[in-house]
Protein backbone atom coordinates (compact mmCIF):
# COMPACT_ATOMS: atom_id res chain seq x y z
CA UNK A 1 0.00 0.00 0.00
CA UNK A 2 1.27 3.47 -0.90
CA UNK A 3 2.24 5.73 1.96
CA UNK A 4 0.34 8.89 1.12
CA UNK A 5 2.20 11.16 3.54
CA UNK A 6 5.78 9.92 4.01
CA UNK A 7 6.98 13.30 5.29
CA UNK A 8 5.36 12.58 8.64
CA UNK A 9 8.46 10.61 9.58
CA UNK A 10 10.47 13.84 9.41
CA UNK A 11 7.96 15.79 11.46
CA UNK A 12 6.72 17.74 8.45
CA UNK A 13 2.96 17.93 7.79
CA UNK A 14 1.81 16.21 4.64
CA UNK A 15 0.17 18.20 1.87
CA UNK A 16 -2.68 17.26 -0.45
CA UNK A 17 -4.18 19.49 -3.14
CA UNK A 18 -7.62 19.20 -4.71
CA UNK A 19 -8.07 19.66 -8.47
CA UNK A 20 -10.81 18.85 -10.95
CA UNK A 21 -9.70 16.72 -13.86
CA UNK A 22 -9.98 18.99 -16.87
CA UNK A 23 -9.43 22.26 -15.01
CA UNK A 24 -6.92 23.24 -16.23
CA UNK A 25 -7.31 21.28 -19.50
CA UNK A 26 -5.78 17.83 -19.36
CA UNK A 27 -2.87 18.74 -21.63
CA UNK A 28 -1.94 21.44 -19.11
CA UNK A 29 -2.83 19.42 -16.04
CA UNK A 30 -0.09 16.89 -16.75
CA UNK A 31 2.50 19.68 -16.45
CA UNK A 32 0.87 20.77 -13.18
CA UNK A 33 1.13 17.29 -11.67
CA UNK A 34 4.75 16.90 -12.73
CA UNK A 35 5.55 20.28 -11.14
CA UNK A 36 3.77 19.32 -7.91
CA UNK A 37 5.67 16.05 -7.82
CA UNK A 38 8.96 17.95 -8.13
CA UNK A 39 7.93 20.13 -5.18
CA UNK A 40 7.25 17.09 -3.00
CA UNK A 41 3.47 17.44 -2.81
CA UNK A 42 2.25 14.19 -1.27
CA UNK A 43 -1.15 13.79 -2.85
CA UNK A 44 -3.50 15.23 -5.45
CA UNK A 45 -7.18 14.62 -4.88
CA UNK A 46 -8.26 14.47 -8.49
CA UNK A 47 -12.00 14.80 -8.92
CA UNK A 48 -14.01 13.49 -11.82
CA UNK A 49 -15.96 16.72 -12.42
CA UNK A 50 -19.65 16.69 -11.57
CA UNK A 51 -22.25 19.48 -11.45
CA UNK A 52 -24.31 21.01 -8.67
CA UNK A 53 -22.31 19.75 -5.71
CA UNK A 54 -24.07 20.72 -2.49
CA UNK A 55 -20.83 20.51 -0.51
CA UNK A 56 -18.77 22.78 -2.75
CA UNK A 57 -18.57 26.54 -2.82
CA UNK A 58 -18.63 28.69 -5.96
CA UNK A 59 -14.92 28.36 -6.76
CA UNK A 60 -14.98 24.58 -7.08
CA UNK A 61 -18.39 24.59 -8.75
CA UNK A 62 -17.09 26.93 -11.46
CA UNK A 63 -14.07 24.69 -11.87
CA UNK A 64 -16.25 21.62 -12.35
CA UNK A 65 -18.36 23.51 -14.90
CA UNK A 66 -15.27 24.43 -16.91
CA UNK A 67 -14.05 20.83 -16.88
CA UNK A 68 -17.44 19.44 -17.88
CA UNK A 69 -17.67 21.98 -20.70
CA UNK A 70 -14.35 20.61 -21.91
CA UNK A 71 -15.84 17.13 -22.18
CA UNK A 72 -14.06 15.52 -19.23
CA UNK A 73 -15.84 12.66 -17.49
CA UNK A 74 -14.89 9.35 -15.90
CA UNK A 75 -13.38 7.72 -19.04
CA UNK A 76 -11.26 10.77 -19.82
CA UNK A 77 -10.11 11.07 -16.22
CA UNK A 78 -9.08 7.43 -15.94
CA UNK A 79 -7.25 7.59 -19.27
CA UNK A 80 -5.44 10.70 -18.07
CA UNK A 81 -4.33 8.97 -14.87
CA UNK A 82 -3.17 5.91 -16.80
CA UNK A 83 -0.80 7.94 -18.99
CA UNK A 84 0.31 10.36 -16.26
CA UNK A 85 0.80 8.24 -13.11
CA UNK A 86 4.09 6.80 -14.33
CA UNK A 87 5.57 10.31 -14.53
CA UNK A 88 5.17 10.87 -10.78
CA UNK A 89 7.79 9.69 -8.30
CA UNK A 90 6.29 10.90 -5.04
CA UNK A 91 2.85 12.41 -5.58
CA UNK A 92 -0.05 9.99 -5.10
CA UNK A 93 -3.37 10.37 -6.88
CA UNK A 94 -6.58 9.89 -4.92
CA UNK A 95 -9.56 9.80 -7.27
CA UNK A 96 -12.79 11.46 -6.11
CA UNK A 97 -15.85 10.28 -8.01
CA UNK A 98 -19.46 11.22 -7.36
CA UNK A 99 -21.71 8.18 -7.17
CA UNK A 100 -24.81 9.77 -8.70
CA UNK A 101 -23.08 11.46 -11.63
CA UNK A 102 -20.18 9.11 -12.43
CA UNK A 103 -20.79 5.71 -10.87
CA UNK A 104 -24.52 5.13 -10.47
CA UNK A 105 -25.08 3.20 -13.68
CA UNK A 106 -22.16 0.78 -13.33
CA UNK A 107 -21.60 -2.35 -11.30
CA UNK A 108 -19.28 -1.73 -8.33
CA UNK A 109 -16.95 -4.63 -9.14
CA UNK A 110 -16.50 -3.54 -12.78
CA UNK A 111 -16.00 0.12 -11.87
CA UNK A 112 -13.58 -0.67 -9.07
CA UNK A 113 -11.50 -2.71 -11.50
CA UNK A 114 -11.45 0.12 -14.06
CA UNK A 115 -10.38 2.62 -11.41
CA UNK A 116 -7.67 0.32 -10.07
CA UNK A 117 -6.39 -0.46 -13.56
CA UNK A 118 -5.90 3.26 -14.26
CA UNK A 119 -3.18 3.38 -11.62
CA UNK A 120 -4.81 5.63 -9.03
CA UNK A 121 -3.51 5.18 -5.49
CA UNK A 122 -6.83 5.55 -3.70
CA UNK A 123 -10.56 6.17 -4.19
CA UNK A 124 -13.07 8.45 -2.49
CA UNK A 125 -16.67 7.85 -3.54
CA UNK A 126 -18.72 11.00 -2.95
CA UNK A 127 -22.40 10.70 -2.05
CA UNK A 128 -22.49 6.90 -1.84
CA UNK A 129 -25.86 5.77 -0.43
CA UNK A 130 -25.46 3.80 2.83
CA UNK A 131 -27.28 0.77 1.38
CA UNK A 132 -24.57 0.41 -1.29
CA UNK A 133 -21.55 0.75 0.98
CA UNK A 134 -21.10 -3.00 1.66
CA UNK A 135 -21.05 -3.78 -2.08
CA UNK A 136 -18.54 -1.02 -2.79
CA UNK A 137 -16.38 -2.01 0.15
CA UNK A 138 -16.25 -5.58 -1.13
CA UNK A 139 -15.48 -4.40 -4.67
CA UNK A 140 -12.54 -2.19 -3.73
CA UNK A 141 -11.12 -4.81 -1.38
CA UNK A 142 -11.30 -7.40 -4.14
CA UNK A 143 -9.07 -5.30 -6.43
CA UNK A 144 -6.81 -4.01 -3.64
CA UNK A 145 -7.83 -0.38 -4.11
CA UNK A 146 -7.09 1.76 -1.03
CA UNK A 147 -10.04 3.76 0.30
CA UNK A 148 -10.22 7.38 1.43
CA UNK A 149 -12.64 7.47 4.33
CA UNK A 150 -14.48 10.69 5.22
CA UNK A 151 -16.12 12.11 8.31
CA UNK A 152 -17.24 15.54 9.50
CA UNK A 153 -16.22 17.34 12.64
CA UNK A 154 -19.24 18.16 14.78
CA UNK A 155 -21.74 16.41 12.49
CA UNK A 156 -20.77 12.77 11.96
CA UNK A 157 -22.01 10.50 14.72
CA UNK A 158 -19.49 8.43 16.68
CA UNK A 159 -20.73 5.38 14.79
CA UNK A 160 -20.19 7.09 11.40
CA UNK A 161 -16.71 8.23 12.42
CA UNK A 162 -15.80 4.75 13.60
CA UNK A 163 -16.99 3.20 10.34
CA UNK A 164 -15.07 5.73 8.22
CA UNK A 165 -11.95 5.15 10.31
CA UNK A 166 -12.19 1.37 9.98
CA UNK A 167 -12.70 1.50 6.21
CA UNK A 168 -9.94 4.03 5.50
CA UNK A 169 -6.90 2.32 4.01
CA UNK A 170 -5.46 5.26 2.01
CA UNK A 171 -6.16 8.03 4.51
CA UNK A 172 -9.02 9.36 6.61
CA UNK A 173 -10.32 12.75 5.47
CA UNK A 174 -11.61 14.72 8.45
CA UNK A 175 -13.68 17.65 7.20
CA UNK A 176 -12.96 20.47 9.61
CA UNK A 177 -16.53 21.72 9.70
CA UNK A 178 -19.85 21.05 8.02
CA UNK A 179 -20.49 23.50 5.22
CA UNK A 180 -19.28 24.29 1.74
CA UNK A 181 -15.71 24.09 0.56
CA UNK A 182 -13.89 27.39 0.72
CA UNK A 183 -15.30 28.26 4.14
CA UNK A 184 -13.74 27.76 7.55
CA UNK A 185 -14.89 27.16 11.08
CA UNK A 186 -14.93 30.27 13.22
CA UNK A 187 -12.90 28.59 15.97
CA UNK A 188 -10.07 27.47 13.69
CA UNK A 189 -8.43 24.05 13.79
CA UNK A 190 -7.36 23.68 17.43
CA UNK A 191 -10.73 22.23 18.36
CA UNK A 192 -10.01 19.24 16.11
CA UNK A 193 -7.35 17.88 18.47
CA UNK A 194 -9.71 15.81 20.60
CA UNK A 195 -11.42 14.32 17.55
CA UNK A 196 -8.08 13.43 15.94
CA UNK A 197 -6.90 11.79 19.15
CA UNK A 198 -10.09 9.73 19.26
CA UNK A 199 -9.76 8.70 15.61
CA UNK A 200 -6.17 7.56 16.20
CA UNK A 201 -7.50 4.72 18.26
CA UNK A 202 -9.76 3.57 15.43
CA UNK A 203 -7.50 3.54 12.39
CA UNK A 204 -3.94 2.95 11.27
CA UNK A 205 -4.45 5.22 8.26
CA UNK A 206 -3.05 8.77 8.27
CA UNK A 207 -5.52 11.53 9.09
CA UNK A 208 -5.81 14.52 6.78
CA UNK A 209 -7.85 17.67 7.48
CA UNK A 210 -9.51 19.84 4.87
CA UNK A 211 -11.99 22.73 4.44
CA UNK A 212 -10.69 26.21 5.21
CA UNK A 213 -6.98 25.44 4.76
CA UNK A 214 -5.54 28.27 2.66
CA UNK A 215 -2.15 29.27 4.05
CA UNK A 216 1.09 28.05 5.62
CA UNK A 217 -0.29 29.08 9.01
CA UNK A 218 -3.35 26.90 8.43
CA UNK A 219 -1.20 23.92 7.46
CA UNK A 220 0.82 24.41 10.64
CA UNK A 221 -2.37 24.70 12.72
CA UNK A 222 -3.72 21.46 11.27
CA UNK A 223 -0.45 19.72 12.11
CA UNK A 224 -0.50 21.19 15.62
CA UNK A 225 -3.95 19.69 16.13
CA UNK A 226 -2.38 16.29 15.49
CA UNK A 227 -3.28 15.63 11.84
CA UNK A 228 -0.81 14.00 9.47
CA UNK A 229 -1.67 16.22 6.53
CA UNK A 230 -3.63 19.22 5.31
CA UNK A 231 -5.88 19.24 2.24
CA UNK A 232 -6.05 22.49 0.28
CA UNK A 233 -9.00 22.70 -2.09
CA UNK A 234 -10.65 25.98 -2.96
CA UNK A 235 -7.46 28.02 -2.65
CA UNK A 236 -5.74 25.69 -5.13
CA UNK A 237 -8.64 25.84 -7.57
CA UNK A 238 -8.81 29.63 -7.24
CA UNK A 239 -5.16 29.76 -8.28
CA UNK A 240 -6.02 27.79 -11.41
CA UNK A 241 -8.95 30.09 -12.13
CA UNK A 242 -6.85 33.25 -11.87
CA UNK A 243 -4.12 31.77 -14.03
CA UNK A 244 -6.58 30.75 -16.75
CA UNK A 245 -8.20 34.18 -16.66
CA UNK A 246 -4.79 35.87 -16.96
CA UNK A 247 -3.56 33.35 -19.56
CA UNK A 248 -0.47 32.77 -17.47
CA UNK A 249 1.50 29.57 -16.82
CA UNK A 250 -0.78 27.45 -14.61
CA UNK A 251 1.98 25.10 -13.47
CA UNK A 252 4.17 28.04 -12.45
CA UNK A 253 1.31 29.75 -10.61
CA UNK A 254 0.39 26.64 -8.66
CA UNK A 255 4.04 25.95 -7.89
CA UNK A 256 4.37 29.42 -6.39
CA UNK A 257 1.23 28.83 -4.34
CA UNK A 258 2.53 25.48 -3.07
CA UNK A 259 5.81 27.09 -2.00
CA UNK A 260 3.80 29.56 0.05
CA UNK A 261 2.15 26.63 1.86
CA UNK A 262 5.19 24.53 2.56
CA UNK A 263 7.17 24.74 5.76
CA UNK A 264 10.65 26.24 5.36
CA UNK A 265 13.43 23.69 5.22
CA UNK A 266 15.21 23.21 8.57
CA UNK A 267 18.45 25.14 8.96
CA UNK A 268 21.67 23.18 8.61
CA UNK A 269 24.91 23.82 10.42
CA UNK A 270 27.73 24.83 8.09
Amino acid sequence: MADFFPGRADGQPGLALFLNAGDPPLEVLVDVLVALDALGVDCVELAVPFPDSVTDGPVIRRSAARALAGGVGLPETLAFVARTRQLLRRTRIALLADWRFSLKDGAPDELARRVADSGVDGLLVHGLPPRLRPAWQAAVEAVGLPVVGTCYQGVSTPQTMAMAARQATAYLYLVAHYGRSGTRASNGFASLAATITSLRGLTNAPIAVGFGVTSRADVAAVAAAGADAAIVGSATVATVERSLANRSDVAAEISEFVCSLQQPAPATNS
